[in-house]
């Protein structure tokens, strides 16, 4: 793909690629809020809604090194591809259990492990596709706009989702499947990039050879490092907003479920979404570093005023701003990672981050499930907001070279090659 373009105006292959990241987040978030309240209604547990978490965590966990590989190998389009073809077949699974009229959810938890699996196949593709295509000077705005497609697409998601399931529990999964086709659709509208790929010996030993460098060079590399686990460990203790049907039901005592908690995963979006539009406007070009850490300890202050609450309304302020400081974070890290890996590389970081942005979600949806059940629901995310504050401490601490960053002009690769035994030379 030529990358030149007039500044201001995007490619076509951009508009298209964010037309196809668009429709596979709307059909993803809405299928995971259909779950979660199919699954509470059919066994009114907080700790099923942590098992969801852990039941897509899994595969992600198993596979993302090996996936992270096939994206820097092959054509990322393609990778993203078949992600969205498994998409589609764990959707298709719900739609046909949803027409026996389910009282067990456990089926419904294998379903979700192949939902996981896609997203361990098409994730690290399709991170790493806007900064391939992205022409000079307009990298930042790209992201912003990735960040702002994304957020808009959580909005819509969860309320179509949620109106959906209360007039019928099959019509959800119908409307998720086509919104996936969708997205298949415009991937063919979508340039190959013209990157440095992976040109190591196909076969399973070098597979794990491959996935092994890319985990050497986030060692390596302290920006990328502490990027990516400050974001596991803080956001491990936040994953409140996997409890959102019980802190509706059980905290804010809101007669209709499904319509609380539709509305409240809207404004976690909505919040995401005006901080994205602020930042394509003005993205965060000074003083990144100091900006990841406040953003992400604001972020622990909103979920222990979540947790706190019994209003309707200011949990969801809480919500909308704890969400807009989770995406400031978002576009900082989705800048600073691609930029400090080299090109040939960036399917397996990214796929390494999946990991983590992974568990720093789903394992934090079993954290705060499991708490909720040990301590009860209230003090489970009051815990984890404070645990989210003593991370951000910690870290400050740790790494010094990510809290030093000024400009992202200052992030550049690092190279990092290995000898015939996988041993790092210089």
């Amino acid at each position: 793909m030529n990358k030149t373009a007039t500044p201001g105006h995007l490619p076509a292959g951009i508009v298209r690629l964010l037309g196809a990241m668009f429709a596979n987040t709307a059909a993803n978030v809405m299928l995971t809020t259909v779950i979660e309240l199919q699954v509470y209604e059919i066994t009114d547990s907080e700790l099923w809604l942590g098992l969801i978490g852990v039941a897509q965590f899994v595969p992600i966990l198993v596979l993302s090194p090996f996936t992270g590989t096939l994206a820097d190998r092959f054509d990322r389009r393609i990778v993203f591809a078949a992600g969205l073809l498994v998409d589609v077949a764990a959707t298709i699974g719900f739609f046909l259990y949803a027409l026996t009229q389910p009282t067990s959810a456990t089926p419904m938890l294998l379903l979700v492990a192949l939902k996981g699996t896609g997203r361990a196949v098409s994730m690290p593709a399709s991170r790493a596709l806007p900064i391939d295509l992205a022409p000079p000077g307009l990298l930042e705005r790209i992201i912003a706009l990735r960040s702002l497609v994304f957020q808009v697409a959580l909005i819509f998601g969860p309320l179509i989702g949620a109106l959906a399931n209360r007039s019928d529990r099959v019509l959800p999964y119908v409307i998720t499947g086509v919104i996936f086709v969708v997205g298949l659709v415009m991937l063919f509208g979508v340039p190959e990039p013209d990157v440095a790929q992976l040109d190591s010996a196909p076969g399973p030993r070098q597979a794990l050879a491959d996935a092994i460098e890319g985990l050497r060079f986030i060692r390596r590399s302290r920006i990328v490092l502490g990027a990516i686990s400050l974001d596991l460990f803080a956001v491990l203790f936040g994953g409140a907003v996997a409890l959102l049907p019980a802190i509706v039901e059980k905290r804010l005592e809101f007669d209709d479920v499904d319509l609380g908690v539709g509305v409240l995963r809207a404004a976690i979006a909505a919040g995401a979404a005006l901080t994205a539009l602020a930042l394509s406007a003005r993205p965060v070009t000074r003083h990144v570093g100091p900006w990841l850490f406040s953003v992400i300890g604001v972020f622990g202050v909103g979920t222990i005023v979540l947790g706190i609450t019994r209003s309707f309304v200011v949990a969801l302020i809480a919500v909308a701003v704890l969400s807009g400081a989770d995406q400031i974070s978002m576009f900082i890290r989705a800048t600073v990672v691609p930029l400090a890996t080299p090109e040939s590389m960036r399917g397996r970081v990214l796929a390494v981050e999946n990991v983590f942005i992974g568990g720093s979600n789903q394992l934090g949806a079993f954290e705060s499930g499991v708490t909720a059940a040990w301590f009860g629901l209230a003090p489970a995310v009051v815990i984890g907001g404070i645990g989210t504050l003593a991370v951000v401490g910690a870290a400050w601490y740790a790494f010094p070279e990510l809290r030093g960053v000024d400009r992202f002009d200052d992030v550049k690769p690092e190279s990092v090659r290995t000898d015939r035994s996988g041993e790092e030379v210089p």
